[in-house]
């Protein structure tokens, strides 16, 4: 098949398997090129945007790719004072025994629930000294959801790290709102996006003003409530410079697979998560609770906080492995 016109009408798979290998392969062009982030492209001034840092600092925690494992965890749903403080001490605790890198997560608005009847959350105003107290008390960093541009530069003054959820992964006012406040911006990929595509999310944030970005896969959609994670996202995603992070719990979700919420096999959580940090990552996230079961959202997907420790354990020893032969 030397005529184009067949290739493309028998093969397409092959066509884009060699675009796609041409977008991901650079050999004699720079980095930033490759990845298009010039001005020219988002504001015609033909010069080079700014990299994302390597090194993404978030208190005394350090994400990088080629640095020791670090950890983002915490329950999906922020449900109460009491709760967040008890499950943030318990893992406070914890990553201390591990010596691993903690920043504490939770989210004060699902606004992107299944059904109009599902549990949201408290809310922007109840959970701002929320988070401010866990800052302050525990000392530990902590990262929530941003839904709107107007929720970033409030939760900026009680937040280390905003976090873009994935079906906003393209908003440009929410990005370029969020890195304005100069926190940490971590970008969900959104589950129909590929991995080259997240070099344009960085750029918007990196183009306002802001190098501290972090990416996170959380699997690709594969049909109908179902997602999977494809490994060489990782490497991919590393290419852009920014730290990658790999979530665990999301990964094994099944959007909308109970009809009114959605479902996940909480069973495979351990098993991508090692994948993942045998390739090697900047560090994991994982939602966990003390009664997933129970949780008022993304239960399916969540590790009981009693099985987190040899988890962890073992993720640590991965890591150490794949840097050991990925330098």
């Amino acid at each position: 098949m030397d005529d184009p016109g067949l290739v493309r009408s028998h093969c397409p798979g092959l066509v884009a398997v060699n675009a796609m290998d041409q977008r991901i392969a650079p050999r004699s062009r720079g980095l930033m090129h490759w990845l298009g982030l010039t001005a020219s492209g988002l504001a015609g001034q033909g010069r080079l945007m700014s990299a994302p840092n390597p090194i993404v600092n978030v208190g005394s925690v350090r994400f990088g790719n080629a640095l020791p494992l670090a950890l983002i965890a915490g329950p999906c749903a922020l449900e109460s004072r009491q709760h967040a403080l008890e499950i943030a001490s318990a893992l406070k605790e914890l990553a201390a025994r591990l010596g691993i890198g903690l920043v504490y997560k939770t989210s004060f608005d699902k606004a992107n629930r299944t059904s109009a009847a599902s549990a949201r959350g408290i809310g922007l105003n109840a959970a701002l000294p929320i988070f401010a107290e866990i800052r302050e008390t525990l000392k530990v960093p902590v990262l929530t959801d941003v839904h709107e541009p107007s929720h970033c530069a409030l939760l900026a003054q009680v937040v280390d790290v905003l976090q873009i959820p994935a079906f906003l992964c393209r908003q440009t006012d929410l990005l370029v709102a969020a890195a304005q406040t100069g926190r940490v911006v971590n970008v969900k990929k959104g589950q129909f996006l590929a991995p080259w595509d997240m070099a344009n999310v960085a750029a918007k944030i990196t183009g306002a003003g802001n190098p501290n970005v972090l990416l996170t896969e959380r699997g690709v959609s594969f049909g109908y409530n179902t997602l999977v994670s494809d490994m060489r996202a990782l490497p991919i995603l590393a290419r852009t410079g920014a730290p990658v992070i790999f979530d665990a719990t999301h990964s094994v979700q099944q959007p909308g697979g109970q009809g009114a919420t959605s479902g996940g096999e909480r069973e495979f959580v351990p098993v991508l998560a090692r994948a993942a940090v045998a390739i090697g990552v900047a560090g994991v996230f994982i939602e966990t609770h003390q009664d997933p079961d129970r949780a008022p959202s993304d239960g399916p997907n969540m590790i009981p906080i009693n099985q987190l420790e040899p988890l962890l354990q073992s993720l640590i020893q991965f890591d150490t492995l794949a840097k050991k032969f990925n330098r």
